[in-house]
């Protein structure tokens, strides 16, 4: 499966609200979860009348897990490495509504860990499914960036690493010229984290991060068009006391 262009990954996010919540315990285990929800009014903005003839339904859960065993087949004929990245999979949890006649169209990605660093880069769920259904590469990989965590209990890291330069550069090129086409449309496309934690925060490395009344949860808000751009400002560095 080829790369899919920031363009078309903007226009399929521009009229969308991503949020992702990660709630950390005491322990250091805790949940993530990742809600796309298409917002009605920016998505007629871009579909035109095109948006009348949607006819499209599907409620759809599964787990990860699920494809493992039901594609076992496919799945056995990868690399020992590939089937361990698939693991780290196996317990996400993938619910897509998609109806155009209640103008409903939502994807929601979970898990609970037992550390933070077993979360998986959960935007590429769906990519890794349809490699192990169809017998693809891995389709994922070609992303430009990679998304991991990490929390020893005091510190937590949310790290963004460019592992493909040139897709990064291909990707502002691509983030500026749907700036310039849709920027004056008002879209609603906004990235906002939520991350709550078992102890107060002393310090937060973005300082467009905010800090909850409580002391202990953070939230930073930005547009996706940007973070395409830019992946690296999500990156996030928080101490605890």
């Amino acid at each position: 499966m080829k790369y899919l262009s920031v363009f078309l990954v903007l226009i399929s996010f521009a009229s969308c609200q991503i949020t992702e919540t990660i709630t950390i315990k005491s322990d250091g285990s805790g949940t993530v979860e990742i809600e796309q929800i298409r917002e009605e009014n920016s998505y007629m903005q871009i579909a035109g009348e095109e948006y009348s003839k949607e006819n499209v339904f599907q409620d759809t859960t599964y787990i990860f897990q699920d494809y493992i065993n039901k594609y076992n087949e496919n799945f056995v004929k990868y690399k020992a490495e590939e089937q361990q990245l698939f693991q780290k999979y196996a317990k996400v949890k993938v619910h897509l509504k998609r109806s155009s006649f209640e103008k409903e169209y939502k994807n929601e990605l979970s898990l609970h860990f037992n550390k933070v660093s077993e979360i998986p880069d959960l935007f590429k769920t769906e990519n890794y499914a349809s490699d192990i259904q169809h017998n693809y590469a891995l389709s994922a990989e070609n992303y430009y960036y990679r998304i991991t965590y990490d929390f020893d209990g005091k510190t937590f890291k949310r790290l963004v690493s460019i592992i493909n330069a040139a897709e990064f550069e291909k990707a502002k090129r691509e983030s500026e010229q749907f700036v310039a086409k849709y920027g004056a449309s008002n879209l609603v496309q906004n990235y906002t984290l939520k991350y709550h934690f078992p102890m107060k925060i002393r310090s937060v490395s973005n300082s467009k991060a905010t800090i909850g009344s409580d002391g202990k949860s953070l939230t930073l808000e930005l547009l996706i068009s940007d973070f395409l751009r830019d992946p690296e400002i999500t990156n996030l560095e928080v101490v605890l006391e």
